[in-house]
């Protein structure tokens, strides 16, 4: 089984760069604008949205991200919801929230420089893109190698066992993020 072809066209590399961003305030259209133009090819289905209205007013009502100033949204905001667009499959609304509290406050008192957090969460991610090739490599030896092919003797079978696999993994990766949340929950609370 040849896992990188069958996952080929996954777009992982796709990060939208602080310098990709405006240094002018858009409004909420040419926002969706541009997240669809940077994030479109890692859509599933082709009438999938990468943003809506809708979704940047609920993220705006959950304050994820600290208030917009007439109708138009920052750089900074830009780059909140460029991380909120990768989480928001993961975690919930209410854990992204707790994650960017004291991101926001920071910014509201001028306390803190998103841009260059924001290049450093750029480079994590484009490592997290070449962790995840190698792991997909091992994945292939170890198919290759250490599973009974009695057992493990088709492609269905196979693929079966890797959609698990793969599952198992984001479900790992998932609950350490909550754990994560819940850590900087009580933090805070500690703090008060």
């Amino acid at each position: 089984m040849n896992i990188k072809k069958q996952l080929e066209g996954l777009r992982l590399e796709n990060q939208l760069n602080a310098e990709e961003v405006p240094d002018l305030d858009l409004y909420m259209d040419q926002v969706i604008q541009l997240f669809e133009s940077k994030f479109s090819s890692a859509k599933r289905y082709e009438e999938d949205k990468v943003l809506t209205k809708t979704m940047i007013n609920n993220y705006a009502k959950a304050k994820l991200f600290f208030p917009i100033k007439n109708k138009k949204y920052s750089k900074e905001h830009l780059l909140l919801i460029s991380m909120i667009y990768q989480m928001k499959s993961v975690l919930s609304i209410k854990d992204i929230g707790k994650t960017f509290e004291e991101v926001n406050q920071r910014m509201q008192n001028d306390d803190f420089d998103l841009e260059n957090f924001y290049n450093n969460y750029v480079h994590l991610m484009d490592k997290n893109v070449t962790n995840f090739k190698e792991y997909i490599t091992e994945q292939e030896e170890i198919f290759a190698t250490e599973l009974d092919k009695n057992i493990v003797n088709d492609d269905y079978l196979q693929q079966l066992l890797l959609i698990t696999s793969l599952t198992g993994m984001s479900n790992f990766y998932r609950r350490a993020a909550e754990k994560l949340v819940d850590r900087l929950e009580q933090e805070g609370e500690e703090e008060q």
